[in-house]
């Protein structure tokens, strides 16, 4: 299968590294015109310009823009107001025990996890309906039906993401406008790495037994008993942003290893 994207402008939030970048890096070597974006103008141009080396005649360009917040989101959708494609992709972890989990703290993630995506969804969706073509991706996670004992605010923001996409989904209906979930599992981005190296440095271990023991011990039914890298998520989301995937629409696909035990 052949992939492409070519005419197509694709916006990818928290894109200057890891998963993300990984991603605008995927969609621009399958065409699209990339807009790679991060809190600071400095970053999102950095990452741009990696993508333009890297990628043989890659169209890309950086937008500065902290999503976090509705003035961020504003901002983005002003400096580029039309897209087919968005990513909702920025998001937060981080490990912490519940009842050390403060309101401040809840309100961050949704603020991040969640409300970027809706609020930049309500951007730009419109317009694909307009013009009857578009694509949205969640970029969700396995935490968010195998809620993590260690970071629960973590879970819910991503079941929240489920939720989102399936409600945008339905709004779509009759047109060749989809909106659909994916589901990573433990993947080695920068900030797992950094997370990994962390537990490595606790424990004694060198940062591949880390790794290797962080698996069997919070995700013990990984099939692939490993972690994934950032490019085969970003392999699920080119797919499912491309006019291939043109009946896939209101879907939560996993790309997680097998961790989840359901047969659906």
């Amino acid at each position: 299968m052949k992939i492409d994207l070519s005419g197509t402008t694709a916006v990818i939030t928290g894109s200057t590294g890891g998963i993300g970048l990984a991603i605008a890096r995927g969609l621009a070597g399958a065409g699209a015109s990339v807009v790679v974006n991060g809190r600071t103008q400095e970053k999102a141009d950095a990452a741009a310009a990696a993508i333009l080396k890297t990628v043989p005649g890659a169209k890309a360009r950086g937008i500065g823009a902290d999503v976090s917040t509705a003035e961020g989101c504003a901002a983005l959708a002003a400096a580029v107001p039309d897209a087919d494609i968005l990513i909702n992709n920025a998001g937060i972890f981080e490990p912490k025990d519940f009842f050390e989990i403060s309101d401040a703290d809840w309100t961050r993630f949704f603020e991040v996890n969640v409300m970027s995506g809706v609020r930049l969804s309500r951007a730009y969706m419109p317009g694909m309906l307009k013009r009857n073509w578009g694509r949205i991706v969640f970029i969700s996670s396995e935490s968010g039906l195998n809620i993590p004992r260690e970071m629960i605010h973590y879970g819910v923001t991503k079941t929240a993401q489920l939720g989102v996409s399936r409600g945008l989904a339905e709004l779509t209906k009759g047109s060749n406008v989809t909106v659909n979930a994916v589901l990573p599992g433990p993947t080695m981005s920068e900030g797992v790495e950094t997370f990994v190296k962390d537990l490595a440095k606790q424990s004694g271990q060198s940062v591949d037994d880390a790794a290797s023991q962080f698996v069997k011990q919070h995700r013990g039914t990984s099939l692939i008993q490993r972690f994934a890298t950032v490019d085969e998520i970003a392999n699920m989301v080119v797919y499912v942003s491309s006019r291939e995937a043109s009946v896939t629409n209101g879907a939560a696909l996993r790309a997680e290893g097998g961790i989840i035990q359901t047969i659906a």
